[in-house]
């Protein structure tokens, strides 16, 4: 006999054979599985303990933001208007001389403090510059303007600058010294990234007319004549930030904060 009727009777022989029907393993594994996997409404014993631990979980979680340690721990920036302002970060205390530990005096050079440098050549350098009635007609809002200090008149330099929307800069002078800015107001609209690509840095959290606010400091981009953009700040102090509708407000400035809200508080539309 060959290899091939071999495999042929071998063929023959098992189709007259009779086998046992096959099991429905399939189907006694889900019975059993069922009654494991089915749904456990809340109303059990053991729902209820799993709702009051979802609930615990979520006091606790809210707990956290109100403890201010906690808080300033998962909130390391504040949101105004399109301004993202980070909080500065706590330095840690020198660490306590050792007793019995011979102290060494190092000598500290202190290197000057830059002097500062007259603005009016880097106002000229502006891109922008306009005056008051043109910039009231070319902006998409309403121009406003501090009415504190008393006497503080109109802007002495006007510019509108196109960042991704018509951002308005206002400059006064010190009356006293024409070579230097008293207070800058930027008026910004929503979308700008003038103000975006670098976050100040707050220092205190305060209100402008029940609006949130910060008491800041850092420089801003502005655009020049010759297509470059300078990364500065027309004075050397602080800046308050604050938001209206879609509109935020950065009024830069030497006085102190309360005189800074008197003024940030004090706007008015542009008779």
């Amino acid at each position: 006999m060959n290899e091939m009727d071999f495999e042929t009777r071998i063929g023959s022989l098992a189709g007259q054979m009779d086998y046992p029907r096959t099991p429905d393993i399939a189907g006694d594994v889900m019975r059993r599985l069922r009654p494991r996997i089915g749904p456990r409404p809340f109303g059990s014993a053991q729902g209820k303990r799993l709702a009051w631990s979802l609930t615990l979980v979520l006091v606790l979680c809210s707990s956290l933001v109100l403890i201010p340690p906690a808080r300033a721990a998962l909130i390391e920036f504040i949101q105004i208007g399109i301004v993202r302002i980070f909080k500065p970060e706590a330095t840690p205390p020198p660490p306590a001389p050792v007793r019995g530990t011979p102290t060494t005096l190092i000598p500290v050079t202190v290197t000057p403090a830059p002097t500062a440098q007259p603005l009016l050549p880097f106002l000229d350098r502006i891109l922008g510059e306009t005056s008051l009635e043109n910039a009231a007609a070319r902006v998409n809002f309403p121009v406003r303007v501090p009415a504190y200090p008393s006497g503080l008149g109109r802007p002495d330099r006007v510019f509108v600058q196109e960042v991704n929307g018509e951002m308005l800069v206002l400059v006064w002078l010190d009356p006293q010294d024409p070579s230097k800015v008293r207070m800058s107001l930027h008026t910004i609209p929503a979308g700008s990234w003038a103000i975006t690509k670098f976050a100040p840095t707050v220092i205190e959290e305060t209100t402008v007319n029940g609006l949130p606010a910060a008491w800041a400091t850092g420089p801003y981009l502005l655009l020049l004549e010759n297509g470059e953009v300078e990364l500065t700040r027309l004075v050397e102090g602080h800046i308050l930030i604050w938001a209206d509708g879609d509109l935020t407000y950065r009024l830069e400035t030497d006085l102190p904060l309360e005189e800074a809200l008197k003024v940030a508080e004090s706007l008015q539309p542009l008779p």
